[in-house]
């Protein structure tokens, strides 16, 4: 199995630089936020904790991190968390747990069915609805549910993330409420990952699978997104009493494996999930940030004739070039791999291929992230969160006007 593709295309676009070879980074999936100087101050203030603490993290973490899930329509008490080096180890502790055949969204995040292939467990994708990312399609979901009953090989899970990585859109409530009522009558556990759930962009309503089936449901989250912390390794799961086994094999793993989250990191994030006023306007203006610069790369992409779903949440897009098949096809291009070693080889314009997330290889599909257009270092970095108008800051707009020419010269 290779390298995952986001870190991948990470390492790709560094040494790229490194070369001297300009490049626009639209495909590695950071926040690309400053850290707040609070969480910073607090870090250094508890950098003398070094023991290892509790297995599923200190008291005061999971007890913020219960409130922050209480204060979201779901009930939830500090027995019910364990929280991690990241939702990543704690998602693949939860698959171990649960077993397999996994069913999984299509398009969906590069790790799940990486995961679910590491521990030897099948994973089937399921198509999406249109505008709807991240949830499978519930009518096809039962028919598959169906199917793997019948073959005496029930599935045990389904996957949603809400919002989506990579479309950058958020399911409607009608479609979360009927994958719930699927998952009832198949009795499939829920596994909701809600890393970007306070990136949402303006008033996009938004259910979780939680607040339809909070004893069904297991949610992931962490401060990567919402806070930029990607590098500080921190994540919770809430896991209710209905899947008290999982938590305890889950607790089991994390005891062989991570041991326990970093003391000093877990002393910030307990002060971080209470959503302090101090931090509240730092979320905001990056949930901003985030929404307008997605909103205008999916206009240049849209000029281009490529077909994208709004952006509503996080800091993704998912472009489909099908509508200029002919075209890319008379310069060699027929999958989306295809597009994006172009797209980086020719352009300079780095972007992750459909294909890493499960798409179908035909499909011209793109997983476009924005975030690291906002600037090299943190001075430009603040004075994108605090633009009104961050398209137009010099850095932005420069690696813009590449990705329009790069754009017009491939169709």
């Amino acid at each position: 199995m290779p390298v995952s593709p986001t870190l991948a295309i990470s390492q790709e676009i560094a040494r790229r630089r490194a070369a001297g070879l300009d490049t626009v980074a639209l495909g590695f999936g950071e926040a690309s936020i400053p850290v707040h100087p609070e969480l910073v101050r607090r870090l250094a203030q508890s950098a003398h904790r070094g023991d290892y603490g509790p297995v599923a993290g200190a008291p005061e973490l999971l007890e913020a991190v219960a409130g922050y899930w209480t204060r979201r329509g779901v009930a939830t008490t500090a027995a019910e968390v364990v929280c991690g080096p990241g939702s990543k180890p704690l998602l693949y502790a939860l698959f171990q747990a649960l077993g397999g055949p996994v069913l999984l969204p299509r398009p969906c995040w590069v790790s799940y069915a990486a995961q679910a292939a590491l521990l030897g467990h099948e994973a089937l994708l399921v198509p999406t609805l249109p505008g709807h990312g991240g949830v499978p399609d519930p009518e096809r979901l039962s028919a598959e549910a169906a199917r793997l009953r019948a073959e005496g090989r029930p599935a045990t899970t389904v996957l949603v993330t809400l919002p989506d990585n990579p479309t950058g859109t958020v399911a409607a409530p009608d479609v979360i409420s009927e994958l719930c009522a699927v998952a009832e009558e198949h009795d499939l556990a829920i596994i909701s990952d809600e890393i970007y759930l306070d990136l949402v962009h303006g008033d996009t309503e938004v259910l979780t699978p939680a607040e339809v089936l909070a004893d069904r449901t297991i949610t992931t989250t962490g401060l990567s997104k919402s806070l930029a912390l990607g590098g500080w390794r921190i994540g919770a799961a809430r896991i209710p009493e209905r899947h008290e086994a999982v938590r305890r094999q889950v607790t089991v793993a994390a005891s062989e494996i991570w041991s326990a989250p970093a003391q000093p990191v877990q002393q910030v994030a307990a002060w971080a999930f209470t959503e302090p006023p101090e931090l509240a306007p730092h979320v905001e203006a990056s949930r901003a940030l985030h929404g307008r610069i997605a909103r205008t790369v999916a206009g240049i992409f849209t000029a281009a004739g490529a077909e994208v779903a709004p952006p509503t949440a996080g800091f993704y897009l998912y472009p489909d070039f099908a509508g200029r098949r002919d075209e890319l096809a008379a310069s060699g291009i027929g999958t989306s791999a295809d597009l994006a070693r172009v797209l980086l080889d020719q352009h300079g314009v780095a972007t992750l291929p459909g294909v890493a997330f499960g798409d179908l290889p035909e499909r011209l599909a793109l997983r476009v992230a924005p975030p690291m257009l906002y600037g090299r270092d943190d001075d430009q970095r603040w004075q994108a969160l605090a633009s009104k108008t961050p398209e137009e800051l010099p850095w932005i707009a420069d690696s813009l006007a590449v990705l329009r020419e790069a754009l017009s010269r491939l169709v």
